[in-house]
């Protein structure tokens, strides 16, 4: 797991309940009840309460010292969708759906004219040996559906458009 903190990267494992950073830093954490974090960095020890969570996301953001703190965590998983850039195939705000690579419909899950909402699954495309679940990217009505299901389809092509 890496925790993400103002361009900070920090590689951390869990033992014991508590997160341990496995590169340099000298910083574990352990969760207490009721939305608080306790935090011993370098000797020091801090509370912290945790304002918000989004689990789609992978985002916290927590209140220290009376300073907020917005937190992205990464699994190695989010890396290798990078890697094979999954990440980028929806992007917040889409007027469409591109296919991230090639690759052949499995399933489509919605018709035209359906409401969806943010993290919803619209398709099954497998590529590389692997189902993907292609999700929403955010609420909205789904316009055009420009595949089908057992169709192959090249890098960039548009899958689905919303209105």
């Amino acid at each position: 797991m890496k925790a993400i903190i103002a361009d900070k990267t920090i590689e951390l494992e869990e033992k014991e309940g508590l997160w341990l950073p496995i590169n340099s830093e000298n910083i574990s954490i352990q969760k207490l009840e009721d939305g608080k974090l306790f935090l011993l960095v370098n000797g020091r020890t801090f509370t912290a309460t945790l304002l918000s969570a989004d689990t789609g996301e992978k985002t916290v953001e927590l209140l220290l010292n009376n300073k907020k703190y917005k937190v992205q965590l990464k699994e190695a998983l989010d890396d290798l969708l990078h890697s094979m850039g999954l990440d980028k195939a929806i992007s917040k705000g889409a007027t469409s759906i591109k296919a991230p690579m090639p690759g052949l419909v499995l399933e489509v899950s919605v018709e035209a004219g359906a409401t969806v909402s943010k993290g919803d699954k619209v398709l099954v495309l497998e590529a590389m040996k692997m189902e993907n679940v292609i999700k929403s990217p955010g609420d909205g009505i789904v316009a055009r559906i420009l595949v089908n299901k057992g169709e192959t389809v090249d890098k960039n092509q548009v899958l689905i458009e919303f209105s």
